[in-house]
C-alpha cells in the first residue's frame, strides 16, 4: 500500500496533482447540481469542495497550483469573449443603450458602496478583503481572479481574498433571488401579462428580416431589371421569387420585371413600407413559397476557412445562379444579409433558388457541419497569446507605485471580444460549436475554482467562525441588495420596463449564469435571456477591471501583509 500512500501524500507527483483536481471537480460539480427551491450552486460547488479539501490538509505543489489557476482563468475568460463577441457591439442599439446604462448604474453604485463600507469598517477589514467581499456579493468569479492577480503584482501577502469571496457568495446568490421575488410582490406582477407585453414590444423594435409579397403596379418600373430597380429605390431588399404569367421563378439581378408581376421580397421591417410604396401594393392573398413552387429553400453552413471574411456581395450569386441568401443566423441572431456583410465560419445561410444553384452555393461555402467540430486551434491560441501580451502591458499612473494592467483576465477578454466580432474581417476563423465552447469554459473555470479553493481553504473555516466571516457576510448583503433593488425600482417605476427584462438586466449585471436558470423558469419567452446577453459583455468587462482601478486609485490604503 506504499504506492497508495505516496499517491495521496506526494505533493510534487503528477499523479497526485491530477487525482486531487479530478476529485475536487467531480465532487464539486455533483454538489453544484443539488437544487434547493430550483436553485443550485452550479460550478461554484467546485470552490467550496476545494476549500473543504484544503481545510483537511490536502496540498499540491504551489507552482503547479498557481499555473493551473491562471491558465484556467485565461481559458474561461477567452471563450466567454468569443461567445459574446458577435453581439457585444450590437447590444448598444435600441433598448441596449438603456439597459447598459442601468447596468452601469448598478456597477458604479456597488463600487461606491464598497469604498464607503471600507472606510466604515477599515479597522476590521482591509481594502483587499473588502474587494473579495465585493466580488463574492456580486457572484463574479472572473473579477475575483483579476483582482487576485493585481494584488500579487503589487506584492500582497495578506489573507487570501478568496476567503472573503467564499463567505459572501452564498448570500449573494440568495439575495438576488430574493430581490426578484420582492420586485414581483411590490409591483404585483402578472407573469403572463408580462410575456404578452414583451412580445408586443419585440414586434415593434425587432429588426430581423421580414418577408412580404408585392403586386407591381408602378408603370415606371415596367421593363426594368431588378438591378435597375435597386438603383432607383435606395433601400436594401432581396427579391427571392417572381410570379410572371403564372410561372414562379428565382429571379436574377438582370431579370426584367413587368407590370402585374408579383414578387416575394425580404427586407428589414423599417424599410418595408418604402419598398412596397415604390413597387406598387402589398399582396397578402398569395404565398410564392408554397409546396407547389419549383423554387427550393434550404439552409447551408459556412464551413470553408477561405470564406471567412468574404462579403455576401463577393458571391455575386444573383448574377449567375438565381440563388439568394435571404437570412443569416450568427451566434443566435437573425441578420439581414447586406452586400457588405462579412461572412464568418459557422454562419447559417438561408438560401432560396433552384436546387442545383443551392447545391453549387453549398459547395462554395462548404456546408460540411462535421468540419466545425474541429476548431481552429491556431487562431484560438494566437488570440490567447495576444490577450496575454495586451494584458501584460503596463500603464504607468503618476504617483502610483505599480502600473495598471488589464491582466490575465482583462487582456484575453478584450482580444477575444474583438476576434469574436472582427475575426472574419481579418480572415481568422475562431468559431467553436456551442457545446465545445461551453465544455472548454467549464473546464477552465473548474480548474480555476479548484485552485482558488486549495489556496484559501487552509484558513477559511477559522476566518468564517473566529475571524471576520460574519462581517463579510453582512457587508456582502449590503453590496448586493442596495444597487440591485435601486435599479430594479427605477426600471419598473419610472421606465415601466418589463419584469422579465429587469431580471435579465440585474442578473447580467452580476454575470451570474446559475440565477439566469431560475429567472428563465418564470417565463416561456426569452425576454430574460435577451436582456442578460445585452448587458453581459460590458458588465463582464467592467467587473474584471474595476477591482484593479480601485486598488490603483486607493493604493495608499492597501496593506500588503
Amino acid at each position: 500500500m506504499e504506492w497508495f500512500y505516496s499517491l495521496l501524500s506526494d505533493t510534487n507527483s503528477i499523479a497526485h496533482i491530477a487525482l486531487i483536481y479530478a476529485a475536487i471537480i467531480t465532487i464539486g460539480l455533483a454538489v453544484g447540481r443539488i437544487k434547493v427551491k430550483g436553485i443550485s450552486l452550479g460550478v461554484i460547488g467546485v470552490l467550496f469542495v476545494g476549500l473543504l479539501f484544503a481545510h483537511f490538509g490536502v496540498k499540491i505543489n504551489p507552482d503547479v497550483l498557481g499555473f493551473t489557476r491562471d491558465f484556467g482563468l485565461i481559458v474561461f475568460i477567452f471563450f466567454v469573449g468569443l461567445q459574446v463577441g458577435p453581439s457585444f457591439f450590437s447590444s448598444f442599439k435600441s433598448v441596449g443603450l438603456v439597459l447598459n446604462g442601468l447596468m452601469l448604474v448598478t456597477v458604479l453604485t456597488g463600487i461606491a458602496l464598497t469604498v464607503i463600507l471600507y472606510f466604515i469598517f477599515s479597522d476590521d477589514v482591509s481594502l483587499a478583503q473588502i474587494l473579495g467581499v465585493h466580488y463574492g456579493a456580486i457572484t463574479c468569479t472572473p473579477g475575483l481572479g483579476a483582482t487576485k492577480e493585481a494584488l500579487a503584482d503589487m506584492g500582497y501577502h495578506g489573507e487570501d481574498i478568496a476567503i472573503a469571496y467564499a463567505c459572501a457568495y452564498p448570500l449573494g446568490l440568495v439575495t438576488i433571488i430574493g430581490i426578484a421575488i420582492l420586485l414581483r410582490v411590490m409591483f404585483r406582477v402578472d407573469l403572463e401579462q408580462e410575456d404578452r407585453q414583451w412580445e408586443d414590444e419585440e414586434k415593434e423594435i425587432n429588426q430581423a428580416p421580414v418577408v412580404f409579397h408585392i403586386y407591381i403596379t408602378n408603370h415606371m418600373l415596367d421593363g426594368l431589371t431588378i438591378r435597375e430597380c435597386r438603383r432607383r429605390i435606395p433601400r436594401s431588399f432581396i427579391c427571392s421569387r417572381l410570379l410572371h404569367k403564372g410561372e414562379i421563378t428565382s429571379p436574377f439581378a438582370d431579370t426584367v420585371l413587368h407590370y402585374g408581376d408579383t414578387i416575394r421580397v425580404v427586407a428589414t421591417p423599417e424599410q418595408k413600407m418604402d419598398i412596397v410604396a415604390a413597387f406598387g401594393q402589398e399582396d397578402n392573398r398569395i404565398d410564392l413559397a408554397t409546396e407547389h413552387s419549383p423554387i427550393e429553400r434550404q439552409r447551408v453552413i459556412v464551413t470553408r476557412n477561405e470564406m471567412n471574411g468574404r462579403t455576401v456581395g463577393d458571391l455575386e450569386l444573383s448574377n449567375t445562379d438565381g440563388v439568394h441568401i435571404t437570412r443569416v443566423w450568427r451566434a443566435g441572431m437573425e441578420l439581414f444579409p447586406y452586400d457588405k456583410m462579412h461572412l464568418q465560419v459557422g454562419d447559417i445561410l438561408q438560401c432560396v433558388g433552384p436546387i442545383n444553384a443551392i447545391k453549387r452555393l453549398a459547395g462554395i461555402v462548404g456546408n460540411r457541419p462535421k468540419v466545425l467540430e474541429q476548431p481552429n486551434l491556431a487562431a484560438i491560441f494566437l488570440g490567447i497569446t495576444l490577450g496575454v501580451l495586451v494584458g501584460s502591458i503596463p500603464l504607468m499612473v503618476p504617483g502610483m507605485p505599480t502600473p495598471i494592467k488589464l491582466g490575465l483576465a482583462g487582456g484575453p477578454l478584450v482580444i477575444s471580444i474583438l476576434l469574436g466580432r472582427f475575426g472574419a474581417t481579418l480572415h481568422l476563423a475562431t468559431y467553436t460549436t456551442n457545446a465545445a465552447n461551453l465544455a472548454v469554459r467549464e473546464i477552465g473555470i473548474s480548474l480555476f475554482l479548484a485552485s482558488v479553493g486549495l489556496t484559501a481553504g487552509g484558513t477559511f473555516v477559522d476566518s468564517l467562525v473566529a475571524g471576520n466571516g460574519l462581517l463579510y457576510v453582512g457587508i456582502g448583503f449590503i453590496i448586493t441588495f442596495v444597487p440591485q433593488i435601486l435599479v430594479g425600482v427605477i426600471s419598473r417605476l419610472f421606465l415601466k420596463m418589463n419584469y422579465h427584462t429587469i431580471l435579465g438586466l440585474l442578473i447580467g449585471a452580476c454575470t451570474n449564469s446559475p440565477i439566469l436558470a431560475y429567472a428563465a423558469s418564470l417565463s416561456e419567452k426569452s425576454a430574460t435571456a435577451v436582456a442578460y446577453s445585452t448587458v453581459y459583455p460590458l458588465a463582464m468587462f467592467l467587473r474584471v477591471v474595476t477591482g484593479q482601478i480601485i486598488l490603483v486609485a486607493m493604493w495608499s490604503y492597501v496593506s500588503l501583509v
